[in-house]
C-alpha cells in the first residue's frame, strides 16, 4: 500500500515558478517509478513527467520539457516536481503516482496509486 499526499500548488503569475512536493507513505516507495500527471477544467488527465526508481532516469512531454524538472528523493520518500517559465495553459490539477514497477510509464495505466492532488493556476 502507498499513500501520497501533493502540496506546493498555487497561483503564480506566468513566468513564475513552483515546486510540487509528492510525500509517500509505504516501504515499496524507493522501488517504484514515480510520475506526475495533470488535468485541466474540462479536459483529460494527460502525462507531465515521470521518474524510474532510482532516480536516474526522467522523461518529460513535450508540453513541458525545457521547463520543469522531475527528481525523486528516495531517503526522504518525496518526489518533486519542478516547474519554471510557467504559463496559463499550466493552470491544471496536478497529481502524483506511483508506477507499478520500477520503470516509468507514460499512461495513466502503469501506475496503482494517486494523490488527491493539488491546484496550481497561472495568471496572464
Amino acid at each position: 500500500q502507498v499513500q501520497l499526499v501533493e502540496s506546493g500548488g498555487g497561483l503564480v503569475q506566468a513566468g513564475g515558478s513552483l515546486r510540487l512536493s509528492c510525500a509517500a507513505s509505504g516501504r515499496t516507495f524507493s522501488n517504484r517509478a514515480m510520475g506526475w500527471f495533470r488535468q485541466a477544467s474540462g479536459k483529460e488527465r494527460e502525462f507531465v513527467a515521470a521518474i524510474n526508481w532510482s532516480g536516474s532516469m526522467s522523461y518529460l512531454s513535450v508540453s513541458v520539457k525545457g521547463r520543469f524538472t522531475i527528481s525523486k528523493d528516495n531517503a526522504k520518500n518525496t518526489v518533486y516536481l519542478q516547474m519554471n517559465s510557467l504559463k496559463p495553459e499550466d493552470t491544471a490539477v496536478y497529481y502524483c503516482a506511483a508506477a507499478v514497477s520500477g520503470v516509468y510509464s507514460t499512461v495513466a495505466a502503469g501506475y496503482d496509486y494517486w494523490g488527491q492532488g493539488t491546484q496550481v493556476t497561472v495568471s496572464s
